[in-house]
């Protein structure tokens, strides 16, 4: 009996420690490959470590991202000590340029049923140089040599298929799952993650055999901090954070003294500048949206009866379609359009009235009496006299005689006092 309560004792103490190698923890990547990204695998590799996990579940869906951002998921892939399984699903997701970098850097490749991969010809963003297409040329094959050898090199390591991984950079080849695995593309084809675990479990990675089979499954969640960047780090959100510069920070020079429209301009002109080191704008696509503004400032003052305004709104249509026009990173018309119309009539209207209110004459202060007409209420001369103006009696001055009741006019104002002059009809 006292044998039997020992290894009793002892089972409960272990029991945790193998339950918890038969453990896989689970990410799920939907949208553009950025660094928030980047920095989410990185952390859930570690936390996996930490965990004891037997392995890493990916489930990808993505329309590409950035080369940089995919090469530092791919040197994590390499130095991780946990097994990495990248599984595009669910049916109908894509693994799309740098989603195949992604899915063929893994330890196994899987992918759901009527799933897709490939098109990883790599893109430039942001400007160009400068309309010269043989230096684009020259910069675009530099670009494709360096993606193709990249691929395949990641091919080699995993065993698969280079040849095809080089024309999905090349000719932007893609296929369907089913081609695949014919194809040596992918390891397996799973129904759903429960399938996945079954198909997988037995399997060695670099001398260790998974343990997948009823694993308990623990995903990993994204960070506050991961979160917010990945919201931020967007086309359409970085075209509002431009457009809240800008009207931020004009309507402040137009309208001095708001103070909220400044401050708003500035953090969002600060997060711009940041998030635009990351995710380029189109330098031309950037000069026709600053362009559309002259216009719009121009036509305020000029009388070219809207034509520059109407200009205005062309540039900024253009220049925004162009802002982002590269790979996964496009506006849509449906924000576009709105934020032109918007525009025109922030410039029209708010900035219009602010810069030609402040060229109205004072109406305010003793300077807002200059020029008007009253009564002389005692006689004035160089010496003195009182006159009656909005509601209070003023000292004033004159440099010729005016009799009381004469109407005068107010052509200074010096301290308390006022200088008048005869009013002439």
């Amino acid at each position: 009996m006292k044998r039997w309560l020992i290894l009793l004792a002892t089972s409960l103490v272990t029991w945790p420690l193998f339950a918890a190698t038969n453990r896989v923890a689970l990410i799920e990547i939907k949208g553009a490959i950025g660094p928030a990204t980047a920095n989410y695998i990185a952390r859930a590799l570690d936390v996996a470590a930490a965990q004891g996990a037997t392995a890493l579940v990916l489930q990808l869906d993505t329309p590409g991202g950035l080369l940089n951002s995919t090469e530092e998921i791919v040197q994590s892939f390499y130095k991780s000590s946990v097994p990495v399984v990248v599984y595009v699903a669910p049916s109908g997701a894509n693994a799309t340029s740098a989603g195949t970098f992604i899915t063929m850097a893994a330890h196994i490749a899987a992918m759901a049923p009527n799933t897709s991969i490939g098109a990883a010809h790599p893109v430039t963003i942001g400007g160009t140089s400068g309309g010269d297409d043989k230096k684009d040329n020259v910069m675009k094959e530099k670009m494709e040599n360096s993606a193709s050898s990249y691929i395949e090199a990641i091919a080699d390591k995993r065993g698969r298929n280079a040849e095809w991984a080089k024309a999905a950079v090349r000719q932007s080849a893609s296929i369907t799952s089913e081609q695949a695995l014919k194809t040596n593309v992918i390891d397996l084809i799973a129904v759903d993650l429960q399938d996945l675990l079954k198909k997988i479990d037995g399997r060695e990675v670099d001398g260790r055999t998974l343990r997948t089979g009823g694993a308990e499954v623990v995903p990993i969640k994204m960070s506050t901090r991961e979160r917010v960047f990945q919201v931020l780090w967007r086309p359409e959100i970085m075209f509002v954070l431009m457009l809240i510069a800008m009207y931020g920070i004009i309507g402040e020079l137009s309208n001095p003294g708001a103070i909220l429209p400044g401050v708003a301009g500035a953090i969002a002109l600060v997060l711009l500048l940041y998030m635009s080191a990351v995710l380029p704008m189109n330098l031309a696509g950037l000069a026709l949206v600053l362009l559309a503004l002259a216009l719009f400032a121009v036509d305020i003052f000029a009388p070219t009866h809207g034509v520059l305004t109407a200009g205005g709104v062309i540039a900024f249509f253009l220049g925004s379609l162009m802002l982002f026009d590269k790979g996964p990173f496009r506006l849509s018309l449906a924000m576009i359009i709105p934020a032109t119309v918007v525009t025109a009539l922030f410039f029209v209207f708010v900035v219009g009235a602010g810069l030609r209110a402040q060229k109205l004459p004072v109406k305010v202060g003793p300077e807002a009496m200059i020029g008007r007409a009253t009564t002389a209420i005692t006689p004035v001369d160089a010496q003195g006299g009182k006159v009656f103006v909005e509601g209070e009696y003023w000292n004033a001055v004159s440099d010729g005689p005016i009799a009381a009741n004469q109407t005068v006019e107010i052509v200074g104002v010096q301290g308390l006092t006022l200088k008048v002059k005869p009013k002439t009809a």
